[in-house]
């Protein structure tokens, strides 16, 4: 996924609006206290070492308001930040900086918790062979978003959604008949680039995917004996996922199997705000 395609645009627009109309509503009926005319100027402050995303959301929710804010920053989207570290200054009207500033902020220490997460599973991996990747259990509405900072973090994107990619399950496998019709049935519904990935819950369906030609296959639950030995198995033959119940403390081990990718549900639906602040100076 790219961050200057239009799926990127089209779901920055989408969000923020959705975001935007939820917060303010009819009106924001505390920011009537200032003066319509009233310059206001503001730093964004990181209160704890994180992986900073989300810059573009957060601009985007001034310059809905039709807002002439001045934004600059000092820290890119996938850059490490400090604790007391000033991220960026805004400068603009102080109504339409009051009105977005929930909205922004939202976006930034949510976006960017997913990055920080990332960032902890990938250094925890660094020297072998497994990529960490995401997985479709995003907040509702942040699907791209959230896996633009998993890219920030360091990680990979699976599939954005159920359009551009097969997963096979074993419900889908028990309904097509077997691992190996599931597959050919894949097989033929797939347009080129369309990846299709098999998942297996034993050595022997792992061994039935490999004979039926499977090329990317997911490893649900395995014990580290068991993906060591699928790991042999498997060879050169297909690339391997790891997936179930991996965690921080957990992941070096299953990386040092053997397996090429771990995906991870936990970076993107089980993630703390990292805590952010926008603090108004006096004019």
């Amino acid at each position: 996924m790219s961050a200057s395609s239009a799926l990127f645009t089209e779901a920055i627009q989408r969000n923020v609006e959705a975001a935007l109309a939820e917060d303010i509503g009819s009106g924001d009926l505390t920011a009537q206290l200032i003066p319509a005319a009233q310059a206001a100027r503001a730093s964004i402050i990181s209160r704890e070492a994180a992986v900073l995303c989300g810059t573009t959301w957060f601009e985007a929710c001034f310059r809905r308001l039709g807002a002439q804010v001045e934004i600059k920053w000092f820290a890119r989207d996938g850059e490490a930040v400090a604790a007391g570290q000033t991220l960026a200054e805004i400068g603009g009207n102080a109504r339409a900086m009051l009105s977005a500033e929930r909205a922004a902020l939202n976006f930034l220490q949510t976006l960017s918790a997913t990055a920080t997460a990332t960032r902890q599973y990938v250094e925890a991996v660094r020297a072998t062979h497994a990529s960490i990747m995401d997985t479709r259990k995003t907040l509702p509405g942040l699907r791209v978003a959230q896996k633009y900072a998993v890219q920030c973090g360091g990680g990979k994107n699976q599939r954005v959604g159920l359009y551009d990619g097969i997963l096979i399950k074993e419900n889908h496998i028990m309904a097509a008949g077997g691992i190996r019709e599931a597959l050919s049935q894949a097989a033929n519904i797939a347009a080129p680039g369309i990846s299709i990935q098999i998942e297996v819950e034993s050595l022997d369906e792992l061994e039935q995917a490999l004979a039926a030609g499977a090329k990317l296959i997911l490893l649900d639950n395995f014990d580290l004996e068991t993906l060591r030995t699928a790991v042999k198995l498997a060879g050169s033959r297909a690339e391997l996922e790891a997936s179930g119940g991996i965690t921080l403390e957990t992941v070096r081990a299953v990386a040092e199997t053997g397996v090429h990718r771990i995906s991870v549900g936990s970076l993107t639906k089980d993630i703390k705000a990292v805590d952010l602040s926008m603090r108004f100076e006096k004019l």
